[in-house]
């Protein structure tokens, strides 16, 4: 038979019963954040992935390994290297994306993977879906003409192309790379008529200038150092904020009048969007510490690469900005002409 309570009994009870729940869901929170801040405090207790989202032998790998060796020996744990090469960084960025936002499964990021090809390609908001953490570095973009032509300097390359009739054609490792938006860039502050020959990657573009097919070419200045420092192909500007200390003698377009034709071809670490900030902190932290070390300055400066010392949040607005700087321009490459 079920016991009769009074109103007031009824209220109470639904009080107690009330305060207990709400005592058993406060103390499971406690013990969830005291359980989160514990996991925060012992990282990393274990190896750390980096995943590259490319082949291995390319600037994002050398960077990738170079730093992460150095981080893991700082922390005491390894930073395991796992190339997940295809769709121009894509799927290696999109499974990090999808990972626990714990620390231990983090990309490198870059301006092909993360400003580019996601204007096409929509697996992934590259800010909403990452924790941005650390700039690395990257090589700038380097203009190049073969040395045979007649061009000494950008003004002269501006004079030859308009003595010719028919413009000149110049070559880039691949439409929407970001050597190209630098060509397109370049084209339209200057109005010359420029056609543009698209490559599959830096190597055979340079074969066909080297070998006077295609007079001139954007590409980054690593890939194009060897050839310059042959003599095979004459360097006519960078796309550096200050001139590159192995290339004193090439100007930066700044110097030129073109400040808008400014950048590197950037790399970075990011993870998955919630990493917590301790994490981020300790990571960021960690890189930049090991840009300054003897041999990784070595390493990069044999790479023709720059770099900026920022922390987390001077990162992400970073990448924020070459989102917004870059998209019109894919998009106005990828649109199909009427």
């Amino acid at each position: 038979m079920r016991p009769e309570f009074s109103k007031a009994q009824r209220l109470h009870l639904s009080r107690r019963d009330f305060c207990e729940a709400f005592g058993l869901i406060a103390a499971g929170g406690a013990l969830s954040f005291q359980q989160s801040a514990h996991a925060q405090a012992d990282w990393p207790s274990r190896p750390i992935r980096l995943v590259v989202p490319y082949a291995p032998g390319g600037s994002a790998d050398t960077l990738g390994r170079l730093v992460g060796k150095h981080v893991g020996e700082t922390l005491k744990q390894p930073v395991v290297v796992e190339n997940k090469a295809g769709a121009g960084g894509m799927i290696g960025s999109e499974l990090v994306a999808r990972a626990a936002p714990d620390g231990y499964t983090l990309v490198v990021s870059g301006i092909g993977s993360h400003v580019i090809a996601p204007v096409e390609n929509h697996s992934f908001d590259p800010m909403k879906d990452f924790t941005h953490i650390a700039l690395l570095a990257g090589p700038p973009v380097a203009m190049v003409v073969n040395s045979e032509q007649p061009i000494k300097d950008v003004k002269g390359f501006i004079q030859y192309v308009s003595s010719q009739p028919k413009g000149i054609s110049w070559a880039s490792p691949g439409t929407g790379t970001h050597a190209h938006l630098f060509g397109e860039a370049f084209r339209a502050a200057t109005k010359l008529n420029m056609v543009h020959i698209s490559y599959k990657g830096a190597g055979a573009a340079i074969t066909d200038v080297v070998g006077n097919q295609v007079p001139a070419a954007f590409m980054t200045l690593s890939s194009a150092n060897a050839h310059i420092d042959s003599g095979k192909l004459r360097l006519l500007a960078v796309t550096s904020e200050k001139r590159v200390p192995e290339y004193p003698n090439a100007p930066t377009f700044i110097e030129l009048g073109y400040p808008s034709l400014t950048g590197i071809t950037w790399f970075g670490i990011s993870g998955p969007a919630g990493v917590p900030p301790a994490i981020v902190e300790r990571i960021n932290a960690e890189v930049r510490r090991a840009l300054k070390t003897p041999d990784v300055r070595k390493k990069l400066q044999l790479e023709s690469m720059v770099t900026s010392d920022l922390d987390a949040a001077a990162f992400t607005k970073y990448v924020a900005a070459e989102i917004e700087r870059w998209t019109p321009m894919v998009r106005s490459i990828a649109k199909p002409k009427q």
